[in-house]
């Protein structure tokens, strides 16, 4: 294993961190908020100087292989989150370091959970850095670092290890011949759409404060509200339209709009996860709708309240403009069912993803076709090209470790007094990086109740999901850093 080159690759990570942290002290500047510009003036020292002493560390190889990538990707993410909790601590806006940390890492790995129960409270200037913790997470702040940051000679498999660690989904290709380049694309299309929805949203009357920010949490499937009733705050059917519709764009993988943009028009049509998660989208609104209709008396109503919750939720966004929680039986499993499913691989979305979806459901099919005709031979097809067998057992793995992960993290907050609905919605909301539940944690309350063992407990989840299951588990196992 190679320590320095981990502490020199960490070191960059906490010096971007840093700096993604003045734009947050300009806005409590602005607002005059001093005891938040005293706590991320502190906290971006801390970051600068840290940072710099580990960027110090000069490896003697810059190699990266596997284990060094998981290596730097796990630690990366934790090191983020426990500095990007300073801010609220050192404010005493949230006093308990364990809830500003449980805060921090739902804002990095897009969950949009949060302790806070009155979020209209927060200044400005950490709204802004909440906010923005879901953009910057939503890519991924090591595919940000592989974009702009120059890595000595380009070595194309080091980077593909890191991207493969962090990025969502099955596997992560290369858009181009170079994987710096890939990082770079990447970017660049998350960048022009959350400012295209910025602009929209400012255009329709939000105020551009708020457009930025809820901007940020919807380009991250993140959902951090900056409002106690999130988009419901805003009574109008053009912004939820276009946050709901964006939420739907960012649930997408990248990899599609850059064929759009290079005109392999065929290549996305070919896409069946695609095909899936518009299907499963549009199949689980009528079902909402015709749920939810009688509640409302108003088929306009049912459509628009249906269509913004089945976004948010699939995309895992978490975003509200309805207590769902208080919708009947039926809508209430449809939306469990699909805080499961999540977007598609390469886009910003939690959950299982729409590519093992689809491939697990053709592997299912497959055998009972074997039980009737043993001899036929089967494939299983995603976006156009056969999964080996190699592949199919990959993400059968995955799913045995996704269900493994639930049901202990159930198991470990199941002494909380607050029921089954509660705590399993909870878990899987965590583990899918969702936001809200059902119950005591439903999308108009908070995880304030839960005990400090338990908010660790999901913090880990929550970090669990964003990074795919296996770089943490890793990171725990002693095969990882003991000599080849």
């Amino acid at each position: 294993m190679n320590y320095k080159l981990i502490a020199n690759y960490i070191g960059n990570i906490l010096r971007i961190e840093g700096l993604f942290m003045i734009p947050a002290l300009l806005v409590s500047l602005y607002h005059n908020e001093f005891k938040c510009v005293l706590a991320f003036g502190i906290s971006i020292a801390a970051l600068l100087v840290i940072g710099q002493l580990m960027h110090m560390i000069k490896p003697q190889k810059r190699n990266v292989f596997v284990r060094e990538g998981f290596a730097i990707v796990s630690l990366s993410w934790l090191a983020i989150s426990l500095f990007g909790a300073l801010p609220f601590f050192i404010s005493r806006e949230i006093p308990n370091f364990i809830d500003c940390f449980f805060e921090t890492v739902s804002g990095f790995t897009t969950t949009g959970s949060s302790i806070l129960s009155n979020v209209e409270a927060l200044s400005k200037g950490l709204l802004y850095w909440r906010s923005f913790s879901h953009w910057l997470g939503g890519m991924g702040v090591l595919v940000f670092l592989l974009a702009v940051v120059p890595n000595g000679k380009d070595n194309d498999a080091q980077s593909l290890y890191i991207l493969r660690a962090e990025s969502p989904g099955p596997t992560f290709g290369k858009l181009v011949s170079k994987m710096r380049q890939t990082a770079q694309i990447l970017y660049i299309i998350y960048i022009a759409l959350t400012i295209i929805e910025i602009i929209l949203l400012f255009a329709g009357g939000m105020p551009l404060f708020d457009s930025v920010l809820n901007s940020f949490a919807t380009a991250g499937t993140g959902g951090f509200g900056i409002k106690n009733a999130s988009i419901g705050a805003y009574d109008s059917y053009y912004l939820q339209g276009v946050i709901g519709v964006f939420m739907l764009l960012f649930g997408v993988s990248f990899n599609m709009y850059y064929l759009l943009l290079i005109k392999r028009w065929r290549e996305v049509l070919k896409s069946n996860e695609l095909k899936c998660y518009l299907g499963i989208s549009l199949a689980a609104m009528i079902i909402v709708v015709l749920s939810i209709m009688p509640l409302y008396g108003s088929i306009a109503d049912a459509v628009r309240l249906s269509a913004f919750q089945v976004s948010s939720i699939v995309t895992t966004t978490g975003y509200a403009t309805a207590d769902f929680d208080a919708w009947p039986s039926l809508a209430k499993t449809v939306l469990l069912i699909l805080m499961f499913f999540g977007g598609c691989m390469g886009s910003t979305a939690g959950g299982l993803k729409m590519s093992r979806v689809t491939v697990l459901a053709q592997i299912a099919r497959n055998d009972l076709r074997h039980a009737l005709r043993p001899r036929e031979v089967s494939t299983v097809i995603l976006n156009g090209r056969r999964v080996d067998a190699q592949g199919e057992r990959q993400i059968l793995s995955y799913f045995a470790l996704y269900i493994a992960v639930i049901g202990a993290v159930f198991l470990l907050i199941s002494f909380e007094p607050f029921g089954i609905e509660t705590n399993f919605s909870a878990t899987v909301s965590c583990v899918n990086n969702i936001g809200p539940g059902f119950g005591q944690v439903g999308p108009s309350l908070s995880y304030a109740d839960y005990s400090a063992f338990s908010k660790l407990v999901l913090s880990f989840a929550m970090l669990l999901g964003r990074l795919e299951i296996y770089p943490l588990l890793l990171l725990l196992s002693p095969q990882l850093w003991t000599k080849r």
